[in-house]
């Protein structure tokens, strides 16, 4: 069984870029999706991914997630997912021994850049890099499946 724990934290600057840093562009959408589970299709780079996620206790989630083929992955995208297509460019940055996975959205996300780490174990700590924001790991609006649904660039600010 593979669980997920993952934090997840508004970027408030650029400081996290280095010269160097290349990210992957990535798209993603939805085939199913309800209160407690979804599955998910993902492009990232050229690799498709199919993946299967529901909710557990806390920050908890089960996630089973498979590599496809590629021609499958785009063919699922264009043809089955109920969602809009979220695109962002992911980027792997390491801080204080801890890999954070930075991603700075496209399209109808535009200027918005999420900070996500996984841990290993719930009450975990972390070192918090100067370039993180706000916590949002709470806050629904934030989930990938949201903002296929209610995109950054709609959102009114008393939301």
């Amino acid at each position: 069984m593979s669980i997920e724990i993952e934090r997840k934290f508004l970027v408030k600057n650029d400081d996290w870029k280095k010269d160097n840093t290349r990210g992957l562009w990535c798209c993603q959408s939805y085939i199913v999706e309800d209160a407690s589970s979804l599955i998910r299709v993902r492009i990232v780079g050229e690799r498709g991914f199919l993946t299967i996620k529901k909710r557990g206790d806390g920050l908890s989630r089960y996630e089973y997630e498979y590599e496809i083929p590629l021609p499958d992955a785009r063919e699922m995208l264009n043809r089955i997912c109920l969602l809009p297509v979220i695109e962002k460019t992911r980027y792997e940055v390491l801080y204080g021994g801890i890999l954070w996975e930075i991603d700075v959205f496209e399209g109808r996300n535009r200027g918005l850049t999420v900070a996500e780490i996984e841990l290993q174990d719930e009450r975990e700590e972390i070192t918090k890099p100067p370039w993180l924001g706000m916590e949002v790991t709470d806050d629904p609006r934030y989930l990938n499946i949201n903002l296929a649904k209610h995109p950054y660039q709609l959102w009114s600010w008393t939301d």
